[in-house]
């Protein structure tokens, strides 16, 4: 009797057991719903673990979507593809025919230009036998996968340095792996060089290995983890840091890995800490803090499967240096970012609601380009349109959670802002939202291109007679005529012409519609029940 007892113990912490290391499996993907169709196409052995395992939340996800793909896998035909854009607008003599045109955009700002990249992924050092090292990277080594890389630190000597990018950290003998080297290949790929273009300067003096360098214990650290390193752009401002943010998911993308459980190290030759306003979204993409290079000093370190990520200033890169066909919008890329981010941050859509439009107006904190009227606006607003909108004037500065600034912007309608690097919020706005970049100050392209790539609608200051800046502007340095460098009043009647015309787009748009419907039967139906 005991022995029974004892074996339907056994048999239920089994039970237990498993069930806990099948959840654990499907939980660690942390991909939205939507993606997994996608992912799937990608893991096909996960696949039909999936269809196998009754524990699996995407079983039918799994058994109905075979085909779907993000547009860069071999197998992928465009009919497939998570996202086509849309090109009503002429393409001012980049192109001759429309299907060129939405190739063209699509290879410059969507998933097309992860499949040129990957299409360009050659061996620079192969591995011979089972074990050995091995390096792969796109041309001008803006990208690059390894295996069983070493590097030796003996002279980072960051503590006595403030220069982020430096070039002269490595000798002969200090970087390399056991494996056939093409220096030549090496070589030539080397015409991008700079900091934050690719990483030649860091491979450089990459070199074969007579034994591998983690079995015979040439190193001091062996990470055994999957590692992206990345080169930092500025941290202190959102446009430049979420090109790292974007490339690093392009990585991700290009290494087929979305799992959280790796290490992220940014490789920055100075002593200076890391600090920013965004670091909460290292969270999306680790589970781990990230490590500084400095960790590394004096030490001779081996990485056993190490992703040195696309990086924020290459040349035609994303989304900074980025040349972009005119008269198209929306990619599956920044569309997939922003679902992606907005999953891993477990922040919800609310709305949107049946009687208001929600405007987020971020006012600026800085000392130039602000709006002088902007209490007069805002009254002004309330007043002519209370009925129809409900407006939150934001300041999102350190006072304010980085995660809490996405969850308002997401849950906005109409976004507003003077040209600034704020702006690069409209990532994260719905998919019927409009962003209205108050005055570009003849930095025309810059947010207009970003919010293309999103597929929002842009809007901006219309009629030059009706704003009114305090002064010329002066550039801080050279001393001449510079727009950003001045505040700015502007007519409220225009202004509220202006956001008249945002109403009356978010209104009629599509998803709009179709989310407004589905939240007010889910709300009727609810109060039915009750």
């Amino acid at each position: 009797m005991k022995f029974l007892v004892f074996f339907e113990l056994l048999l239920i912490v089994n039970f237990f057991y498993q069930f806990e290391c099948q959840s654990k499996i499907w939980k660690k993907l942390n991909l939205p719903n939507e993606h997994i169709p996608y992912f799937f196409n990608s893991n096909q052995a996960l696949r039909k673990k999936c269809l196998k395992e009754d524990l699996c939340p995407y079983k039918e996800v799994a058994s109905q979507n075979a085909t779907k793909c993000w547009g860069y896998e071999k197998n992928c035909k465009s009919n497939n593809r998570l996202f086509v854009p849309e090109c009503p607008g002429s393409s001012n003599g980049w192109v001759t025919d429309k299907r060129e045109q939405v190739e063209l955009f699509w290879q410059q700002g969507d998933f097309g230009y992860i499949k040129e990249r990957l299409g360009e992924m050659k061996t620079y050092c192969a591995a011979e036998k089972p074990g050995d090292s091995k390096l792969e990277c796109v041309n001008h080594l803006r990208m690059c996968r390894a295996k069983n890389i070493f590097f030796d630190f003996a002279d980072l000597n960051s503590k006595n340095s403030n220069d982020r990018y430096r070039e002269d950290i490595f000798k002969r003998g200090q970087v390399g792996g056991r494996c056939k080297l093409d220096s030549g290949l090496l070589k030539k790929n080397g015409d991008h060089k700079s900091p934050l273009q690719s990483w030649y300067s860091e491979l450089q003096l990459f070199q074969e290995l007579e034994t591998n360098p983690v079995d015979d214990s040439k190193c001091d650290i062996v990470v055994d983890q999957p590692t992206f390193l990345i080169k930092l752009d500025a941290g202190v401002n959102m446009y430049h840091h979420f090109c790292d943010f974007v490339n690093l998911y392009v990585s991700q993308h290009a290494n087929n890995s979305f799992l959280q459980n790796v290490n992220i190290v940014f490789w920055d030759t100075s002593g200076s800490d890391y600090w920013s306003y965004f670091s909460d979204m290292w969270k999306v993409f680790s589970n781990k803090k990230p490590i500084h290079l400095k960790n590394y000093e004096g030490k001779k370190v081996c990485f056993r499967d190490a992703v040195f990520s696309f990086l924020a200033r290459m040349r035609f890169g994303l989304f900074y240096n980025m040349p972009l066909i005119y008269g198209c919008h929306g990619t599956g890329l920044f569309k997939a970012f922003s679902e992606h981010v907005l999953h891993r941050f477990k922040i919800n859509q609310e709305g949107p609601f049946e009687d208001k439009i929600r405007i987020t107006f971020l006012a600026r904190g800085t000392q130039f380009r602000n709006i002088l009227n902007q209490d007069q606006i805002v009254k002004e607003i309330r007043k002519k349109l209370g009925k129809q909108v409900e407006l939150n004037l934001v300041t999102y500065d350190i006072n304010v959670p980085f995660i809490e600034q996405v969850k308002t912007t997401h849950n906005s309608d109409i976004f507003m802002s003077m040209h600034g690097s704020g702006l690069t919020h409209l990532l994260f706005l719905p998919d019927w939202a409009a962003v209205f970049e108050i005055h570009n100050c003849e930095d025309k392209d810059c947010y207009a291109d970003l919010a293309r790539l999103r597929g929002i609608k842009y809007f901006t200051w219309e009629n030059e007679n009706k704003v009114y800046p305090q002064d010329e502007g002066k550039h801080p340095q050279l001393g001449t005529p510079h727009k950003k460098f001045t505040n700015y009043s502007f007519d409220t009647k225009e202004f509220i012409r202006m956001v008249k015309k945002m109403i009356e787009y978010v209104k009629n748009h599509p998803k709009y519609q179709q989310n407004l419907k589905k939240k007010h039967q889910k709300k009727t139906v609810e109060n039915t029940e009750l």
